[in-house]
This record gives C-alpha cells, structure tokens and sequence, in this order.
C-alpha cells in the first residue's frame, strides 16, 4: 500500500473541490507583461487570436471615404493594413500611435503604425504631451509632436482607460484569466489523449503478507510503467502482471468531467473581452444571438463602427494639419454599403417614406442625402 501512501502525502489539501485539470497548473503565474499576455491571449490561444483578427479586419475592411472630397487623405487611410494595425493596437494595447511620413517635398506621403509597446508619451513640465519616444531593438528615436511647419506628426488614439491620463487600456488584462484557463484546458486535454484518452489508474501492490516493494522494485516499476505503457502509441496495450500486483482504473470526478464546461465559459469571456459575439467564434448553445445574421449586425453596430469613429476622429486631427483647406478632411465610414447594415436600412426607408407628415427635404435629410437636388 505504499504507492496510495505516497499518493496521499503529496495531495494537496489547499485545492479541495478544484478540478484536477486547473489544480495541475495552479503554479503557472498568470502573466502580466504586455509579452506575455499578447502570446497568451492572442498567439497561443484560439478565441483570442480569432476575436482580435475578426474585429480588426472588419474595421479594416471597412467603405472610408472623405466628405469633403479629399481624395489624398482617403488614399493615406485606406491604404493596405493601415486600419486593421490600427484596430488591432486598441485591441491589445489600448493605444495606437500613427506617424506620418512626408515626401521629399515635405507633402504627405505614408501613414505608418508603430509598435504600441515601444512608444511611450514625452511631457513637458505641465505634464502636456510634446512628443513621443520610439524605442525599438536597434535604438531610439524622439519624434516631436509638431514639426517645424506646425503639422502634427503622430496621431495618438487611445481607448478609455480611467485610472490614466494618457495611455489607453486594451483588452488584454480583460481576456488574460479566461485565456490562461482555456489555454491550461487544452493542454490537459493533449496529455489526457496522450495517455489513451483516458484518465490513468493505480498499481497497487498487495501480496498478502503486508511486506512492501523496496526503493528499487519501485523505481523500476515506475520507470516501466512510464516507458512501456505511457503515451498515445501505448494506448490499450495490455498488461502482464505478478507478485502481488494489480491495476485498479480511476475515473474522473464530477469535478474533472466540468472541464467541457469551464473551457466553454472561458471561451466565451475571451469573446465577451474583446467585444465579439460568440457564436462568431465557433461556439455553439448560446442563446443571446439567434443567428449568425444576427450576431454579425450586433458585432458590426457595437464593435466595429464605434472603434472606426475612434480612429478615424484621431486621424482627422493629424490630417487637418496636411492638408491647406477651409474644411476638416472628414473621414466617415459609408454605412449604406454595409450589408450587415442593409435590413436596418430597409426598415428605416420604409418608416420614412410613409411619415406623410415630413416634406420630401426632411425626408432626404434624415436619410443622410443633400436636400434641393435630385437623388
């Protein structure tokens, strides 16, 4: 009996009622870095990675146009990447830092998205941002906020943070506990396929007369046990078995089996962190969204438009200072091509058509159209 002596010696006492699963990897520290937590929640872990690539590339991909006809400004923005490297950084960092570079003749030319991480804000005594400190793996750089031309250089956008005054908060410190827990999950459930799919079981020795294997008997049976019958190739290879020996299975405790549900209520919270519905990710029985129609509009009008006026509006007043013109350049998001968007559109074109008591011009004004000209 000494192998279930060993075994209750070893238990801890801390972790009663704990799944085995999540008690196993109790030890792994939660990380706090930006690092770390960007591989934990979004190169390491399914829902984050997809969650994060989901908003980004919808904002990326979203119809920009300038209403004062600004066709350089519209060119900058929409150009490959720029907007999706955008929403990613508010994502993850909460900050997003766009610089832009002029041409030889000092017009603009490129908008490029720096590292988040490696840019923190300069201040002056009052504590009012004048610039900006790059700092990548070959160096630093200080870019003033204002050149010499007066032009601002680098748009800072920034999600809410309310405990700072100049740095957003991202999503990360959100998503970084229910990813550590889905993350561990799937790991537990490698090593249990690994292991036949099943849980494992004792070796319990009892020949009768109450003697007990020596240090070196169990060394040796220990290390066959591991050698010969560990691992997804040995699994269902039977055993022959002697002295006294005999193998007792264990399954799983109702508290072992809740992992499904654990992993799926984790999943679920990365989701919910970064402002995706779930079922967009792959995960099925949730009654909040009937559909996928459905989910995609709610991503589009919660998460999408909001964080692309965020960034658009941060934009405009780099741009403003490029640009000689008596008008902002005004950057929108053309919402009428949005096939998300095209059922709400219906209904409210049909709302305000039949409004006899509006004139054709109230009318076309509430439908976003230019009133006294043709449609």
């Amino acid at each position: 009996m000494m192998w279930f002596s060993r075994k209750s010696a070893a238990a801890p006492t801390a972790g009663f009622g704990v799944p085995e699963w999540l008690r196993a990897n109790a030890s792994d520290a939660t990380p706090r870095s930006y690092e770390a937590m960007v591989r934990e929640v979004f190169e390491i872990n399914p829902v984050g990675q997809r969650s994060v690539r989901l908003v980004s590339s919808s904002v990326g991909a979203l119809p920009v146009y300038s209403v004062t006809k600004n066709i350089a400004a519209e060119k900058l923005v929409m150009a490959d990447g720029v907007l999706e490297t955008i929403a990613a950084g508010l994502l993850l960092n909460g900050n997003a830092y766009v610089q832009m570079i002029p041409d030889d003749a000092g017009q603009p030319e490129e908008l490029v998205v720096l590292r988040p991480d490696r840019v923190t804000v300069d201040f002056d005594r009052r504590g009012q941002p004048v610039g900006f400190v790059y700092r990548s793996q070959n160096g630093g750089a200080s870019i003033p906020l204002i050149d010499a031309l007066g032009r601002r250089q680098v748009a800072h956008i920034r999600a809410y943070n309310p405990l700072d005054d100049h740095y957003g908060l991202g999503c990360l410190g959100a998503a970084i506990a229910p990813a550590a827990v889905h993350n561990r999950a799937a790991k537990w459930n490698k090593s249990l396929l690994d292991n036949a799919a099943r849980p494992s079981g004792a070796m319990i020795y009892d020949p009768g007369d109450g003697s007990v294997l020596s240090a070196d008997q169990f060394a040796r049976l220990k290390g066959e046990l591991e050698t010969l019958f560990s691992g997804a190739e040995a699994a269902g290879r039977p055993m022959v078995l002697d002295g006294g020996l005999k193998w007792q299975a264990m399954s799983m405790t109702p508290a072992d089996m809740d992992f499904v549900a654990l992993k799926e209520g984790a999943a679920r919270d990365i989701a919910l962190a970064f402002g995706v519905p779930p079922v967009l990710v792959g995960l099925p029985g949730d009654a909040t969204y009937s559909n996928a129609r459905e989910a995609g509009r709610a991503l589009t009008r919660q998460t999408v438009l909001p964080m692309a006026r965020r960034i658009l509006g941060g934009l405009e007043v780099m741009l403003d200072h490029w640009f000689e013109a008596d008008a902002s350049v005004g950057l929108t998001v053309d919402v009428d091509v949005l096939s998300e968007l095209a059922e709400d559109r219906v209904r409210l074109w049909d709302a305000v058509s039949k409004a006899d008591f509006l004139t054709r011009e109230e009318k076309r004004a509430m439908l976003g159209y230019e009133t006294g000209t043709a449609a």
